[in-house]
Order: C-alpha cells, then structure tokens, then sequence
C-alpha cells in the first residue's frame, strides 16, 4: 500500500485532481468530509467544538453552523488552532481507521487540506501538491465559490503560504493550465504513483 498525502491551497483545484486519481482507481479519503462526520450532531466533536466557542456556533436544528464558525476562526490564527486541534485528532483517527480497510496493493490518497499547517508530511509515503498562483485561486473563490474578494483573502491568508506547501511536496501538479492539460500530469503522476506502490521498498530507500 502506497499512501499519498494530496494537498493544495483553497482554490487550486485539489478536489478536481483528488477526482481524476479516483477514476484511475485511488482509494479516496476525505480529510474534509471526515472533518464534517467528527463534528455531526450528536458527536462528542460537536460538543467540545461547542465548548470551545459557545453555543453561538450550533444552528438551530443543533448542527454545527459552519459559516458562523468560519467567520470566527479565520478572522483569527488562535481560534482556529483552537479548533484544529479538536478536530484533526479525530480526523486522523478515522483516517487510519479507513486506510487499514483498503487492500493491501491501493494508492490510498488521502485529501488533505492543512497538511503543510499541521506539519504532517511525514506521516505519507508521498506528498502531491496542487500549485495554483494566487491570483488563480482568488479568481476561482470568487468567481466559482461566490465568496466575496474579502472573505477569500481571509481564507487563503489563513493556510501555508504557496512556499511552504512546495517545499514539502514529493510531487507538484501545475493546475495554472487547461483541464485537457492537467487531465495529462494526473495519468502522469497516477502511473509513478502505481510504480511507488508495486516496489514500495525500492522507493521508500531511494
């Protein structure tokens, strides 16, 4: 088993690749989606994110008002640690959990966004990052998300600067290019990918 950590800032596009890797036969796991499951109602995620910033941050139907939330947290470094560190624990532990269940031949990715933030690299055989300049990523925030101009800066300054995400990459996909374009690196990078996976020895001692 090959486990690639794939990462990439908001608006890069790193979803579009998560999904061309699974049409080609990766093993998916959704550090996002994990992250909405952890904090469900009912979960005790959900009651410590609760405690942390009130019950201000619960919709009425006792959900987690993620809008809310975020205009707290990414106004603010401290906050969001605070909740990243009750969050990603919980992440990881349902990460792990999934990835024992692939077989034992999988490229197993795992979508990560705030895998330069957290410092987790070494926890992958491999790190792929999606690079997009920040002008393309503001572009598609506010064209395609509707954020406003504003709101996707907070965002964007929130994460890992450009720098330091490419600094921990193994391997980088451009996707400051048409989808044609990219569609092409990701078989690229799927098929070493296959290779890292098959001789996992060999790679690991290179």
């Amino acid at each position: 088993m090959l486990s690639v950590g794939l990462t990439g800032g908001i608006g890069a596009g790193k979803s579009e690749v998560s999904r061309l890797l699974v049409e080609r036969g990766a093993v998916l796991i959704d550090a996002d989606r994990i992250a909405r499951e952890v904090v469900a109602p009912g979960t005790p995620g959900l009651a410590a994110v609760a405690d942390a910033f009130g019950e201000a941050v619960l919709a009425e139907d006792g959900s987690l008002d993620r809008p809310r939330l975020g205009s707290i947290v990414f106004a603010d470094p401290e906050k969001l640690a605070v909740l990243n560190s009750i969050v990603h624990p919980l992440v990881g532990a349902r990460s792990r959990e999934l990835e024992s269940a692939a077989a034992e031949d999988s490229v197993v990715v795992h979508d990560v966004p705030l895998l330069a933030e957290n410092s987790l690299a070494p926890l992958y055989d491999v790190v792929v990052v999606v690079d997009a300049s920040p002008e393309t990523q503001l572009d598609r925030l506010v064209r395609l998300r509707g954020m406003t101009e504003e709101d996707a800066r907070a965002r964007m300054a929130a994460q890992a600067t450009r720098e330091k995400r490419l600094e921990i990459a193994d391997v980088v996909i451009d996707n400051d290019v048409p989808l044609a374009e990219l569609e092409r690196r990701v078989r690229e990078v799927w098929a070493d990918l296959v290779r890292r996976a098959q001789a996992p020895q060999e790679q690991t001692e290179e």
